[in-house]
């Protein structure tokens, strides 16, 4: 039995999915009882920061993929791992960020993910870290601006990502959770090219077959609409601090390891953005956009 956190968000979500596929059993951890998972997968409903919940959810259990987000990743782990420990869990397979194998990488996510990443180390359960370094998902937030407005708005125009196809993620962890070999190993993941925003609308626009504007917002605008939508002050640097690492050369960086442990090439953004096509061709309305979609073009996802 493996028991997935996280399971009904993007990436969790294609992992169980890849999971059920390969016929392997399959638990889910979430607080949402109406989740939606197949009814191959066994819910346990809980939450990562009540340790009773955990113990229930890892009854039975041998291996872990290990979802977590926010400010509270270090305590989440921690939870997470103590019980695995008492429930004599095989394996975890923990989903990070790429850049916790940047020395020079100090802002909060990584560094809530360095400390996630060392509970697990010091756990003494077989460990597989994965990292990827920017998702392809992220872009489905300018949606509602390319239905309304033909336009995306983000910051850090210029900087380039090698984003990746969560599809890819999940192939990745799948194969980890399924197969020996990998314990101890830290995989960085990308995709197949490093990417700007710009270019990114470039090719929304080719797959959507009409022209987009993209129109590069100021940081510290960002910033102060993701406070002006309910965000702590420690959550939007964190998010903008994500924005910026597009500007460094570390989250350019394009890594085989996709291939390496699939077999299959990586998807590009090209292939993701026709797979998700519908999430971008809605009928357009006049007017500008919803209020609350305005967070989400200016940086409102941090993970």
């Amino acid at each position: 039995m493996i028991l997935v956190t996280g399971a009904t968000g993007t990436v969790g979500r294609a992992v169980v999915d890849r999971l059920v596929a390969a016929n392997v059993p399959v638990r889910a951890l979430t607080r949402n009882p109406d989740c939606g998972l197949p009814d191959a997968v066994e819910v346990v409903v809980g939450d990562l920061g009540n340790p009773t919940d955990i113990a229930v959810a890892m009854r039975g259990v041998d291996r872990v993929f290990l979802l977590s987000t926010g400010p509270d990743i270090p305590v989440h782990d921690a939870n997470v791992l103590h019980e695995a420990t008492c429930a004599a869990v095989a394996h975890v397979v923990k989903l990070s960020s790429g850049r916790t194998g940047d020395d020079t990488a100090t802002d909060p996510i990584p560094s809530w993910h360095r400390l996630g990443e060392q509970a697990l180390r010091d756990s003494g359960i077989g460990w597989t870290v994965l990292g990827p370094l920017g998702f392809m998902a992220n872009t489905l937030h300018w949606a509602g601006s390319i239905r309304h407005q033909d336009s995306v708005f983000a910051t850090y125009g210029h900087g380039r990502i090698a984003v990746i196809d969560e599809h890819d993620i999940a192939a990745v962890a799948a194969a980890v959770l399924t197969s020996d070999g990998h314990d101890g190993r830290t995989y960085r993941l990308s995709g197949p090219e490093a990417l700007s925003p710009s270019e990114m609308t470039d090719t929304l626009a080719e797959v959507l077959g009409r022209p987009l504007r993209f129109v590069e917002v100021e940081p510290a605008v960002a910033r102060q609409t993701i406070l002006q939508h309910g965000q702590s002050e420690v959550m939007a640097d964190a998010i903008m601090a994500l924005r910026a690492t597009a500007l460094e050369s570390f989250t350019s960086t394009v890594f085989p390891t996709v291939q390496d442990i699939t077999g299959n090439r990586p998807n590009s953004f090209r292939e993701w953005a026709i797979r998700h096509r519908a999430d971008f061709e809605n009928a357009r309305v006049q007017g500008g956009a919803p209020r609350h979609e305005l967070a989400f073009r200016l940086g409102a996802r941090w993970r």
